[in-house]
């Protein structure tokens, strides 16, 4: 565990706000169901798509599916997924590697069923952009298991994640 990233991470998490140039910057990007897939996002989740999307663009990686993955990668976690749940995956991974999987339930309406959203929000997300009208490829990004060329598009978004 980098104790350093971890808390930038949570004190990004208490202060995140995005503004509506940034909003509308983001439906610009996603198809108008997409759109409302990122606003259902929680406003911490939203800014960290921002950054991602922004750390691409700033690399010079102006792919629009790329983007999109950006900005919808966390969308399968979910509202229901607390701050709290989220410090209890990181503490428990770290003092037992392995224990969050058998914590999680896929069951929503379980009180463990967050912990599963957490370990499986990649999936989540793909399916939750297809269904909002995202394509094929955006999913693939999101999932990272692009095809051929695309590896090297999906090594990137993986990179901006992990630091922002």
């Amino acid at each position: 565990m980098r104790p350093g990233y971890r808390i930038r991470q949570f004190r990004d998490h208490l202060r995140a706000q995005v503004s509506d140039a940034e909003r509308d910057a983001a439906h610009a990007q996603l198809p108008a169901g997409a759109a409302t897939l990122f606003d259902a996002m929680p406003v911490a989740d939203q800014r960290h798509a921002l950054d991602v999307s922004a750390r691409l663009e700033a690399d010079g990686l102006h792919d629009p599916d790329l983007l999109a993955a950006a900005l919808l990668h966390d969308a399968g976690k979910g509202p229901r997924l607390r701050l709290w749940h989220r410090v209890t995956v990181v503490l428990v991974e770290f003092v037992a590697p392995g224990r969050v999987e058998r914590l999680a339930s896929p069951d929503p309406r379980s009180w463990r069923y967050p912990f599963y959203r957490q370990r499986h929000h990649a999936e989540l997300s793909a399916e939750a952009a297809l269904a909002a009208g995202c394509n094929a490829r955006v999913a693939a990004f999101i999932t990272n298991a692009p095809a051929g060329p695309d590896a090297r598009l999906a090594a990137a978004l993986q990179a901006a994640d992990a630091a922002s």
